[in-house]
C-alpha cells in the first residue's frame, strides 16, 4: 500500500507465526501505483505466500489477479492475496471479520434487518458478507446519493438480499426494525475520538445490536451512545482480529492463535 508506516498488521500477524511456531515473515512494504504490477509478479518470482493490500491498490490489483472469491467479485475488491502454485487469488476478507466478530458474540445475521451507516470500502464489504450470510434486508444510509443508491442496487442484483437506500440527513432517524445498526464510516477514528455519526440516538433500542468498524478506540462514544440505550454492542476491534486470523489461515493453512493476536493488536494501540 501507500501509505503503510501506520499499519498495525505486521505485529498481529509476526505475533502469531511465532505462537505456531512457524517460519514466516509479514513484511510492510510501501508500493507506488506505479509499481503494483511489478510487486505482483514479484510475489510469484520470490515464492510469497499472498499479500494484504490496502489504499490504494485494492481495486486496480484484479488486473493481476488469476481467480477471485465469490465475495471480492461482488465488491469489486480485493485486501488479501492468496498464492497457490502459481495462481493468485483475490479475496476480501474484510467483511468476512466483521461476521465472523458477530458469530462470536452469539449474533446470527441469517433473516435479519443491517442498516449500514456509510458506503465506503468497508461498508461495501461488510454489505456484501452480510447478504452471503443471508440477512434478510439491508438498509444503506449514505449522503452521497450515487455510491448509496449503487450500493444498494449492487445488493439487490447479486445476492438474495432485499436492499434499499435512504439519503442520510441531519439528526437521521434509523429505521424502527432494525436489528443490527453498523457504523461503516470513520468517525471517531483516533484521534477525532469525540466524532459520532450524525443519527437520532433516541431511535437506537435495546432490540439492536450496534457494531463499529472503528478499532481505535474500541470503545467510541457510537458505541457508548447505544449502550446507554441498551443496546448490545460489538467494536471494531474483534473484526479487525478476526480479518489477521483468516489472512494467517488462508496463507498457513493452521488455525490463528486469535487472542494472541487481539493482545498484539491492542499493544500497538498503547
Amino acid at each position: 500500500g501507500d501509505p503503510v508506516d501506520d499499519n498495525p498488521t505486521g505485529a498481529v500477524e509476526e505475533a502469531a507465526f511465532a505462537a505456531k511456531g512457524l517460519n514466516y515473515r509479514y513484511l510492510t512494504v510501501k508500493v507506488l501505483p506505479k509499481d503494483l504490477e511489478a510487486a505482483m509478479n514479484s510475489v510469484r518470482v520470490f515464492g510469497m505466500r499472498g499479500v494484504n493490500l490496502t489504499m490504494p491498490h485494492k481495486v486496480k490489483v484484479l488486473a493481476y489477479l488469476d481467480e477471485l472469491s465469490e465475495a471480492a467479485s461482488i465488491i469489486g475488491a480485493v485486501n488479501t492475496v492468496i498464492h497457490r502454485e502459481g495462481r493468485l487469488i483475490g479475496e476480501n476478507t474484510d467483511g468476512k471479520g466483521f461476521v465472523t466478530a458477530l458469530k462470536n458474540e452469539g449474533i446470527s445475521l441469517e433473516g435479519k434487518h443491517v442498516t449500514m451507516l456509510g458506503a465506503g470500502g468497508a461498508a461495501r464489504a461488510i454489505c456484501v458478507e452480510c447478504a452471503l450470510s443471508r440477512a434478510e434486508h439491508i438498509t444503506v444510509i449514505n449522503r452521497n446519493a450515487e455510491r448509496g443508491s449503487e450500493l444498494a442496487a449492487l445488493l439487490h442484483e447479486k445476492t438474495n438480499c432485499r436492499a434499499e437506500y435512504l439519503a442520510w440527513e441531519k439528526g437521521m432517524k434509523i429505521p424502527a426494525d432494525t436489528e443490527i445498526l453498523i457504523n461503516g464510516t470513520s468517525a471517531g477514528f483516533s484521534p477525532n475520538v469525540n466524532d459520532m455519526p450524525d443519527i437520532d440516538y433516541s431511535s437506537v433500542t435495546e432490540k439492536m445490536c450496534v457494531c463499529d468498524v472503528v478499532f481505535n478506540p474500541a470503545d467510541t462514544v457510537f458505541l457508548k451512545k447505544a449502550a446507554e440505550r441498551g443496546a448490545k454492542t460489538v467494536t471494531g476491534l474483534g473484526m479487525l482480529v478476526q480479518q489477521a486470523a483468516l489472512n494467517f489461515t488462508l496463507w498457513t493453512g493452521e488455525e490463528a492463535p486469535a487472542r494472541v493476536m487481539e493482545e498484539a493488536l491492542r499493544r500497538e494501540f498503547e
